[in-house]
Parts: structure tokens; C-alpha cells; sequence
């Protein structure tokens, strides 16, 4: 293929000048707000942390990119906006890059792409090209251990979203199976929320029910929580791929409340078709949606080993009914069915905008890898980059018009910035765009992360 070396770009004149254009403006960075990241990072020790997961086995000395070096690189890649592991190709040499993987000589330039890949790329054994291998278990507990860290004090009572989506797979990739309901073949994950804190987020095959291996990710999440906070009350929210009877056993027997949405049926429906009746009645006759609720208790056929509490809402809405069911461990006395269902159920929906972030903005869904492991490490790097911009906006963002934007949003706003940067014998100075429309906001980003640090 013909490679272009085109290095003038004309374009229509302004006025009686000629404009051309040249990639020749030396150290120039179009991250220069990514600064507001390392910050961040340092209040919560994240990286460092993440690069003691990983077992290093290449002979230290001849060592030129270390393992934490090249973690940076790649999780300030993500959260920048470099899905491509291709791109650090050229961001190798990027003077902004450079100081936020912690390299002091601004000389030498990063790992390229094939160095980054033969990390990700690590099958667990000592081989002579794939050195690098991560432990799981303490990726995991670092995601945890990142959101107890985030609070002051014990909270009362904390909710923990439980939810699973799509992963398309557009190869031949390792654990790939075709999924019915998705209509393509994909991978399954599993992530657990605690309002905009990620807790889990593990990479599972399509061929296998949706809450399978949940327990397992529950118990771990919610044993390293109340070793920390014993007190603490722990409701369970989830859809209804979750409400099985192991899963809602275990719940009952180690004090986790849970609400679970409960795929409907005809035994289900039966129980409230006098309340279908009357919200029909009542919608055609006001024109607009109407609902009741019901509370009964129910069990399956053969599957539950007890009846539990379910609440119903019967709703008529555009000529048709639109029944829904939530089964729970909270009683009557603790809170009423329809509030259970409107003030706590439904608020679960905010999760999928959490998921979206990580699957779009921060590119969880780049899963070509052909083994499942390195696809998993791939999914923890975009997780750990979502962690990163996520406490930049709870810390630092409070107060702005940023208070409640997306990652992709921040990432466009404050982190995109172009900068000029100078290095000098006793300085690095980095001279940003004196047109950026948010130097507000970023002056007050940069006034709480300093607050905080001390």
C-alpha cells in the first residue's frame, strides 16, 4: 500500500492569506488538562496499587518500560480517549504522556504497541515472550477497596446494583457464544454498582444464565465490605435474570436485603387481573396511564424453597397492559409495595447509564483479544480508567456544571485541552489553549484536588 508523506495542507484561503497547515509544532499535547488525572491519582494511590496485582517476570535489569509505567500509559490512554492499544504508537513520544506514566527522562519515549501488547497478552505462565501476568483476586479487591476508601465514615446503608449486558465479538475470540436475546455472538459481563462506584466487573461467556456467578462475586464484595463496616445494611438490586432461589437463600441467611425483579407469567398475572380490570377501566376513561399495586406472597412451582414477598403493579398504558413484578426480603412494616417499587426499584435503571459510560466512553466493549483472560484484563483497564475519571468528578467537580456530566463529557470539556509544553532544567511548563471555554471550571477542579491532597 502507498504510504502518503504529505506534509503541507492547503485550505481555502481567509481573505488574501493562504492557509497551510503542518504537523510541525514540536511538543505540543492535545491532553493538556489530563494533569486534573494525575492528580486524582495521587489522592487515590490507584495505579501504584493496580501494578502490585501484576507479577512481573522479566530479568529487572534489562528493564525498560516498567509494569506500573506501561499500566499508566494504557489507563490514561482510555480515559483520553485512545481505545486503540495501535495509538501509542505515536503517543509514546506525546511529552503529556510522558509525566503521567511517571517516565522522568522526557527524552526517551513509552512502550510502543507491541511491548503493550505482550502484557496484555500474559497467560499466567512464565513464557519466554509473555513475562507479565496479573493476579485476579487482587484486582478485584482493589476495586472494592477503592470504593470503602471514598467515604469518611460507615454509611447506614448502601445499595448494590447488580447487572449484566453485552460485549458484541466481531472474531473468533475464546469463550465467544451466539446469545438469543442480544441476536449476536458476545460475551456476558457481570457489574456490580454502588451508585457511580464500580465494584465488579468480570468478563463471563454468553452461553450461561445471568446470575450465574453472582453469588460468588456477592459474597466476596459483601465479606470484604463488612470487614470493614460490620454495621452496615446491604440491600441487593438487581432485574429479573437474578431473583433464583440460591442467590436470595444465601441473601437471607447473611442479612443482605434484596429486591429483584420477577419475570412475569400467567400464575402471576392471574393474581392481579381484578387490579388489570380497574386500571384499564380507569385509563380508558381519563385517557391517560393508570396503576395499581398488590402484595401477596408467592413461590415457583419447584425451583424456590419458600414463598417470598412479591408486589405487583397492574398498569393499563397505551391500550394495553403492562403488568411488573418485584419479589423481596423487605417487609410490609419496613416499606410500602408501591414505594418500594417507584422510590426503589425503578432508580436501578440509573446503573445502565454507569454501564454506558464504561462500554462507550471508556471502551470496556474493545474486547479482540483472542483468550478470554486478556479480554478481562482489557475489561479491568477501561473499569480502572472509569474509577479514575469517576472520582475526579465526585472530588474535584462538585459545585460546576460538571457535577453530573459523563465521562465522555469531562473527558471532552476539561481533559481535551491543548497545551504547549516547555521543558527547562528547573520546570515543565505546560501552556494550555488561552481559548478553552472551561477555564473555570478547571480552576476549580484543580482548587478541590489540591484541597484534598492535604
Amino acid at each position: 500500500m502507498t504510504e502518503c508523506n504529505q506534509s503541507d495542507f492547503g485550505f481555502e484561503a481567509w481573505g488574501r492569506r493562504e492557509i497551510v497547515a503542518r504537523f510541525e509544532g514540536g511538543t505540543i499535547s492535545s491532553d493538556g488538562g489530563a494533569f486534573l488525572l494525575r492528580e486524582t491519582d495521587r489522592r487515590l494511590n490507584l495505579l501504584s496499587r493496580l501494578a502490585e496485582c501484576f507479577l512481573d517476570g522479566r530479568d529487572q535489569k534489562l528493564v525498560e518500560h516498567p509494569v506500573a509505567e506501561m499500566l499508566a500509559q494504557r489507563i490514561y490512554g482510555l480515559a483520553l480517549g485512545y481505545e486503540d492499544i495501535n495509538d501509542h504508537e505515536q503517543l509514546r513520544k506525546d511529552p503529556v504522556f510522558g509525566i503521567l506514566s511517571g517516565r522522568t527522562a522526557q527524552d526517551e519515549p513509552l512502550a510502543g504497541k507491541s511491548t503493550l501488547n505482550r502484557m496484555e497478552l500474559g497467560t499466567g505462565i512464565n513464557g519466554r515472550y509473555k513475562k507479565i501476568t496479573y493476579w485476579k483476586e487482587a484486582v478485584d479487591e482493589l476495586l472494592v477497596s477503592v470504593f470503602i476508601e471514598a467515604h469518611q465514615s460507615a454509611p447506614a446503608e448502601i445499595v448494590l446494583d447488580v447487572d449484566t449486558t453485552d460485549l458484541p465479538l466481531h472474531g473468533k475470540q475464546e469463550g465467544r457464544f451466539f446469545h438469543g436475546y442480544y441476536d449476536s455472538y458476545c460475551y456476558l459481563p457481570l457489574y456490580v454498582f454502588c451508585g457511580h462506584h464500580l465494584l465488579v466487573a468480570t468478563l463471563r461467556p454468553a452461553n450461561i444464565d445471568a446470575a450465574a456467578g453472582s453469588l460468588e462475586e456477592i459474597a466476596r464484595v459483601v465479606a470484604q465490605i463488612r470487614a470493614r463496616w460490620p454495621r452496615v445494611r446491604i440491600l441487593l438490586r438487581a432485574d429479573s435474570g437474578f431473583a433464583r432461589d440460591a442467590l436470595m437463600t444465601w441473601c437471607e441467611a447473611n442479612r443482605v436485603d434484596y429486591v429483584f425483579g420477577l419475570a412475569r407469567n400467567q400464575r402471576l398475572e392471574r393474581e392481579i387481573a381484578a387490579e388489570l380490570a380497574v386500571a384499564q377501566a380507569e385509563s380508558e376513561r381519563t385517557g391517560r396511564p393508570a396503576r395499581r399495586f398488590k402484595e401477596f406472597h408467592y413461590a415457583t412451582l419447584d425451583s424456590w424453597t419458600r414463598s417470598r414477598r412479591v408486589i405487583a403493579k397492574a398498569e393499563h398504558t397505551r391500550g394495553e397492559d403492562n403488568p411488573r413484578f418485584i419479589v423481596t426480603s423487605l417487609t410490609a412494616g419496613e416499606i410500602k409495595g408501591r414505594r418500594l417499587y417507584e422510590r426503589i426499584y425503578c432508580a436501578r435503571g440509573d446503573m445502565e447509564n454507569r454501564i454506558k459510560e464504561c462500554q462507550l466512553d471508556l471502551f470496556a466493549d474493545r474486547t479482540s483479544s483472542h483468550t478470554m483472560r486478556a479480554n478481562q484484563l482489557r475489561l479491568w483497564f477501561a473499569a480502572m480508567a472509569y474509577v479514575l475519571v469517576c472520582a475526579l468528578r465526585r472530588v474535584a467537580l462538585q459545585g460546576t456544571r460538571f457535577a453530573r456530566a459523563t465521562c465522555g463529557t469531562i473527558r471532552l470539556k476539561l481533559l481535551k485541552i491543548g497545551a504547549l509544553v516547555r521543558v527547562s532544567v528547573r520546570r515543565i511548563k505546560i501552556a494550555m489553549a488561552s481559548a478553552c471555554p472551561y477555564q473555570g471550571e478547571f480552576g476549580a477542579a484543580h482548587a478541590l484536588l489540591a484541597q484534598a491532597a492535604r
